[in-house]
């Protein structure tokens, strides 16, 4: 026999776990029901061959597994070249202080024979331009045509590009007579949309078959947008090739009833056409005694906006030293977090004999972090012997003729 007080508590556990578990049943359907309902968050989706990838689900180690298979393949994912900084030699937040907050202080080799020896970059000069080599594109060679499609999905408000394939590209790798073609993606004029295919190695004639979708955007707005499409040629050991470029104004464009495919003429590179890059201000000061530059890394400004969701960046600032061509030294500032106007304030010290400053250039290179892929360079700035700017020139002059004051300036940044 159980007693009515025993039988009572039983009863009342009896219902608290039945009535637990209902709610939490119901909870979980209605959630489920919610997710069927509900629009992805996600700016964009790239679709590869009919294969959906959800940028903001890929875990780190997934990404960094497909990186390094990547480099190990005979194809290579990104294609950035010089654009993109090996995360290996960037670091993940910047340098370490000293413990007792002085600045670095880097001796330069000035001694060694450097020679017309050229640094993997290869970037200093003048005007900060890539030379041409005898098979980059001219005004009299044909560059190919782009063949992509546009489509919109009218339930979720996106537009759906598809890039296609690309035909008669023009050789850029004289050693095998072909290129590694990839194309980057841009959405303007807001420029908040900026993607890119994989790369295709050694062929001229393309294939992509890449799909991205675009949420967000009403169909109204679609005849404001244009679509800009930039075709290079990836190269390992340096910047990449620009092959040329297509822009397509969506005004003359109606996907309301189906997808249009086009296909338009690759022209040359305008480079009017190219988006600010923002401004970075330094200061310079030369002892001539203790024979020492002294470069502080003030702040920056009006960065464009480097994330696929568009909403920021996480700059930080890379400093090359070339004698020459060589490059002798390299430091960089802290990452600065979810900034377009990053303020730095560090210092390096650089030993350098007075002699030797008309050979000396400083690169400085504003650079977007990025925890999972390969960081990219957003602009660069050159101050010294290789400045290819009129106010980069009279910087230098008035920190050589002005021995121990400090001249701090704003700069436009440049492309890379």
């Amino acid at each position: 026999d159980v007693s009515p007080v025993v039988a009572g508590l039983i009863g009342a556990t009896v219902l608290v776990v039945s009535v637990s578990v209902t709610v939490f049943v119901w909870t979980c359907c209605h959630q489920q029901a919610e997710k069927k309902h509900k629009t992805p968050p996600y700016k964009f989706i790239h679709m590869l061959k009919g294969i959906s990838i959800y940028p903001e689900t890929l875990s780190n180690k997934k990404k960094i597994n497909r990186l390094r298979r990547d480099k190990n393949g005979p194809a290579k994912e990104g294609g950035r070249g010089n654009l993109l900084v090996d995360a290996a030699e960037s670091g993940l937040m910047g340098p370490a202080k000293a413990p007792d907050g002085a600045p670095h202080v880097d001796q330069l080799p000035i001694k060694v024979d450097y020679g017309d020896e050229l640094s993997p970059d290869q970037s200093l000069t003048p005007g900060g331009s890539k030379t041409s080599s005898p098979s980059s594109p001219g005004d009299d060679v044909m560059l190919g045509d782009l063949t992509f499609s546009v489509d919109y999905n009218f339930p979720k408000k996106a537009l759906v590009v598809t890039i296609q394939e690309a035909h008669g590209l023009p050789v850029m790798d004289e050693h095998t007579q072909s290129s590694d073609p990839y194309i980057k993606m841009t959405i303007l004029p807001d420029k908040r949309h900026r993607v890119k295919t994989r790369v295709l190695r050694k062929t001229l004639e393309p294939v992509f078959d890449e799909t991205f979708t675009f949420y967000g955007i009403p169909y109204s707005q679609l005849q404001d947008l244009v679509l800009h499409f930039l075709v290079l040629s990836f190269d390992r050991f340096s910047r990449d090739d620009v092959i040329g470029e297509v822009m397509v104004p969506l005004a003359g464009v109606d996907p309301s009833t189906g997808k249009v495919q086009l296909t338009r003429e690759i022209l040359k590179r305008n480079i009017q056409k190219c988006i600010s890059r923002g401004e970075l201000q330094v200061s310079l000061s030369y002892q001539p005694v203790a024979q020492r530059m002294t470069v502080v890394v003030l702040k920056a400004r009006h960065l464009p906006k480097m994330d696929i969701t568009g909403l920021s960046a996480d700059p930080y600032v890379k400093v090359n030293v070339y004698y020459g061509r060589k490059r002798i030294a390299k430091k960089k500032t802290h990452v600065k977090k979810c900034t377009l106007n990053p303020v730095f304030n560090e210092s390096f010290i650089y030993d350098i004999p007075a002699d030797l400053l008309p050979d000396i250039s400083m690169e400085f290179l504003v650079i977007d972090f990025e925890r999972t892929t390969k960081n990219e360079v957003v602009g660069r700035l050159i101050l010294g012997a290789h400045s290819g700017s009129a106010p980069g020139a009279e910087h230098w002059r008035q920190v050589c003729d002005s021995p121990g004051k400090a001249v701090a300036k704003w700069h436009s940044l440049s492309e890379y």
